[in-house]
């Protein structure tokens, strides 16, 4: 299955192939869902547990922190172990925090638990790109991680909606128990059908120094980032403080790892590939441009148009129905003419979809705004699969576990970037205003114009992605 053995682009992919595939993505389904199911029920934990909100946020940034730490050691795992038990080790780590979760008596024994929920959630997102690329092989990659990005795309529009349900019919911990049937599905198709893998470096020391440089920086930026997001200003102590520690571990990471070569557990010489800087910088920017708008739209809905939480859920349907109609043709595309041209095209898709949004208002039409995000999900869904497809190409087995370190690490503080540039400005734009709908309309309207005017920026490192076409010249 490497990618010297690969079969012809054009070929049909191999059912054990996209079996392996499809078994993979049902075991990422749980933390996907699980991250954006858990955000709706903030005011039910709260008042059942009779906690504040900023002692409950910890259920959500105890869980991402722990996700931000947990990345490298998957990265270094991946290396020296079979990642067929490494992914089954890690969804029971999952199921059995769920039922933890589920059967939390009081905060901060929700919070430990979501904490090594957290560390099996690392560990999947990390493996589940490792093993697809794995068995992809060249000619099959793009098609397959377009597979196996559904969870990532559906997750932030599926999860609210399916919190929303669950909490309106049944109880806040069913949020946690909904995962117990899919987790054991996972776990025994995994055990019966998922392949062996061999490691690529079985001889791979733990680089306790790189690994927690790696994590600590990851950690202290995302946490300082969700801070302001919380309060919707950049200018906290808790922030500043963070962000610029996480720069400096950053930089002191960078430092070691050119020291160590490539012993490291993301190698600074990946990043002379030019592909995969360009896509790394994509992504970091994507986190921001289709993120951050992941979490205006439903704020958009309730507070402009006035609609529910499970109203304005359901509203975002057409975007993910875009994604879905754009993946199949997406994943074929790249692995035919390079990531390029794809990200290109769908970057002005995007754009497209996202115009409408810098001035629609209280008046806006639901069957435009429909079409609109119909419009947005073809674009976005073909943003992240061609830059997330191109990190890997030209990758030697053992180099794409560091990959994934990487691009996962990228994608995890772009997306908590997206929601506190975002949320901030929005805060400002309303700041000294006396609240009204047309007031939150506009400002609404700037968080927009941000993820556009970033859009329009990724164009930049989309040109240095491959091109397929160019190369056969």
């Amino acid at each position: 299955m490497s990618a010297k053995t690969a079969k012809p682009q054009k070929e049909k992919i191999p059912k054990n192939i996209m079996n392996a595939a499809w078994i993979l993505v049902l075991g990422a389904i749980m933390p996907m869902l699980d991250s954006t199911m858990v955000n709706i029920a903030i005011n039910h934990l709260s008042r059942d547990f009779g906690a504040s909100l900023s002692a409950i946020q910890w259920v959500i940034t105890g869980y991402v922190l722990s996700i931000a730490i947990t990345v490298p050691i998957a990265g270094w795992a991946a290396q020296k172990f079979n990642g067929k038990f490494l992914m089954i080790g890690a969804n029971v780590i999952f199921l059995i925090c769920s039922i933890a979760c589920g059967l939390s008596w009081s905060i901060p024994s929700m919070v430990f638990f979501r904490v090594v929920q957290g560390i099996g959630a690392g560990i999947i997102m990390t493996l589940v790109m490792t093993l697809i690329v794995e068995i992809a092989g060249q000619g099959y990659m793009g098609r397959l991680i377009s597979v196996i990005g559904l969870p990532t795309m559906l997750g932030p529009i599926l999860g609210p909606v399916i919190g929303a349900l669950i909490i309106q019919f049944v109880s806040w911990r069913w949020l946690f128990f909904v995962n117990v049937p899919v987790g054991i599905i996972a776990i025994i198709m995994m055990a019966w059908k998922l392949p062996n893998f061999v490691p690529s470096n079985v001889k791979a020391k733990f680089d306790f120094i790189g690994i927690t440089l790696l994590g600590a920086a990851s950690a202290s930026l995302i946490y300082g980032i969700t801070e302001a997001a919380k309060d919707h200003t950049f200018n906290n102590s808790s922030t500043i403080t963070f962000v610029i520690a996480g720069v400096a571990i950053l930089i002191a990471y960078i430092i070691y790892a050119a020291i160590r070569g490539d012993r490291a557990i993301l190698p600074l010489k990946l990043f002379k590939v030019k592909n995969f800087s360009a896509a790394s910088v994509g992504l970091f920017l994507a986190g921001i441009a289709t993120n951050g708008p992941m979490m205006l739209l439903p704020l958009f809905f309730q507070n402009v148009k006035g609609f529910d939480v499970l109203y304005a859920g359901l509203l975002l349907i057409p975007q993910g129905v875009g994604m879905l109609v754009a993946r199949p043709l997406i994943g074929k595309m790249v692995d035919k003419v390079g990531a390029r041209n794809v990200t290109l095209i769908s970057l002005a898709i995007a754009v497209i979809g996202t115009i409408p949004f810098t001035f629609f208002g209280p008046d806006a039409s639901l069957i435009v705004i429909s079409l609109v995000l119909f419009i947005r999900g073809i674009g976005i869904g073909g943003v992240t699969i061609p830059m997330m497809t191109d990190s890997y190409t030209g990758m030697e087995k053992q180099a794409i576990s560091q990959a994934s370190v990487g691009t996962r690490i990228v994608q995890n503080i772009g997306g908590a970037f997206g929601s506190a540039v975002l949320a901030t400005i929005v805060s400002i734009s309303i700041a000294n205003q006396k609240p009204s709908v047309e007031v939150m309309a506009s400002a609404y309207n700037a968080g927009f114009v941000v993820a556009l005017a970033l859009c329009v920026v990724m164009v930049i490192p989309a040109l240095f992605l491959t091109n397929k076409k160019a190369a056969k010249k």
